[in-house]
């Protein structure tokens, strides 16, 4: 069989890319080669639908020990007593937590999208939206922090069956357990999405989701540094609230619920090389060297938005408690969509966002998101984070000049040389 160079080459010009510019975007890290090379092994050709010990085909002994293992080694993470690590992304996690607490109509409590919710949180343009009777909290307009008592004051009213905490771009820590309060108090489950500061949470970092929010979920190639895919946890498992049993009249335990909502409720078969290197990417977590990692990406966050700040670029929040930062431009009269456009042609890569309050389109947005996980992955530490805002500023103000631009990415391009990406791959 002859190789595919079309893809192939394809593929070292995306090697290319990645090595030579600066990624800050939020949602994106750089796996280690043994996480790569878990993905692209022989278990791929297994199908395993079901669980470990529990299968529909024969020839998983083995793959059940690989998903097994990253079961565990996730359970040790976080300190947890419940983990399935079989959803394909973040979004197949959450769909599965609604599948399996709520029936199509039910209410919903989550951050509105345009204050840095994400679209499976109700979003009317996400299945979450259309199955569901959507309804939003935002961030007080004077800070950007969580609207608190807005949410308070919602839950109450609504009494919804769930109330999501969680974001794609805030930049603060959560108050899980002023959530879990009200929450009781209106009979909700609470469902708190971590895909973004997983990894500082893993660490200690940031506040605990665990001891407070029924069920958490997060995606694992944000802050964890795994592979793409999503996850699903509980610190303690408990018996359902809405009275579904066993053959034995017996309450089901949440855990059989939501296991049964990845599958067979939205998934078939699990990607196990996926799973694999999901496993790999938990022993890292566990390992000293990540731990320095987290450590360094706060110190990174912190750097990096004191040059914006110093620049006189206006943080929603005024600061970052975790990896990213919410940017509004409209004091430095440029769109999102400009600045992510200009930004990328100096190999810089960065993604337009609303802004709470927005007065553009999302499509244009008045906001651009920055994120450190994967240049603190690179090796940079906070010195490197003034070069990044200089370049960055230097190009927002300079966005119609395509020679300042030119002149930027080369200064962009021999600044990475010293931050060689995967170096074993030639």
């Amino acid at each position: 069989m002859e190789r595919d160079t079309q893809v192939f080459n394809l593929i070292n010009q995306e090697l290319h890319r990645q090595r030579s510019g600066i990624e800050l975007i939020a949602s994106e890290n750089f796996t280690s080669l043994q996480v790569m090379q878990a993905m692209g092994t022989v278990l791929t050709n297994k199908y395993a639908e079901g669980y470990p010990g529990k299968r529909y085909y024969a020839g998983c002994e083995i793959v059940d020990q690989t998903e097994q293992l990253a079961i565990d080694r996730l359970k040790e993470i976080f300190n947890i007593g419940y983990a399935n690590v079989q959803p394909h992304s973040g979004a197949q996690a959450n769909a599965s937590v609604h599948l399996a607490v709520l029936k199509p109509g039910d209410r919903i409590l989550g951050l509105d999208l345009s204050m840095g919710g994400h679209l499976t949180h109700g979003s009317p343009v996400n299945y979450s939206g259309k199955l569901y009777e959507a309804h939003f909290y935002g961030v007080v307009k004077e800070t950007g922090l969580i609207d608190y008592e807005m949410l308070e004051k919602q839950a109450r009213e609504l009494k919804p069956k769930l109330i999501i905490c969680g974001a794609s771009a805030y930049s603060r820590d959560w108050d899980y357990a002023r959530i879990r309060k009200v929450a009781d108090e209106v009979g909700a489950l609470v469902m708190a999405d971590i895909a973004h500061p997983a990894g500082l949470i893993a660490k200690k970092l940031l506040n605990d989701p665990f001891d407070h929010c029924h069920i958490v979920t997060s995606t694992t190639h944000k802050t964890l540094r795994g592979p793409r895919g999503g996850i699903i946890m509980m610190r303690n498992d408990f018996e359902n609230p809405f009275g579904q049993t066993d053959n034995k009249g017996n309450l089901k335990m949440m855990s059989s619920l939501l296991d049964l909502a990845v599958f067979p409720g939205i998934q078939g078969g699990p990607l196990e090389h996926v799973i694999a290197a999901k496993a790999v990417s938990f022993g890292e977590i566990l390992s000293e060297d990540y731990t320095v990692y987290a450590q360094q990406v706060l110190k990174n966050a912190q750097a990096l938005a004191k040059a914006f700040v110093d620049k006189e670029y206006n943080i929603i929040s005024g600061g970052t408690d975790n990896h990213l930062m919410l940017i509004d431009l409209r004091n430095k009269n440029i769109s999102g969509k400009k600045a992510e456009q200009a930004l990328v042609k100096a190999e810089i890569t960065a993604n337009k966002n609303m802004v709470p309050f927005d007065d553009r389109t999302a499509f244009v947005t008045s906001g651009v998101r920055f994120g450190v996980a994967a240049i603190t992955t690179r090796g940079m530490k906070e010195n490197d984070m003034q070069f990044i805002a200089d370049k960055v500023d230097r190009i927002l103000m300079n966005s119609d000049d395509d020679n300042i631009i030119q002149s930027v990415r080369k200064e962009v391009n021999q600044f990475m040389e010293q931050f060689v990406l995967y170096p074993e791959l030639g």
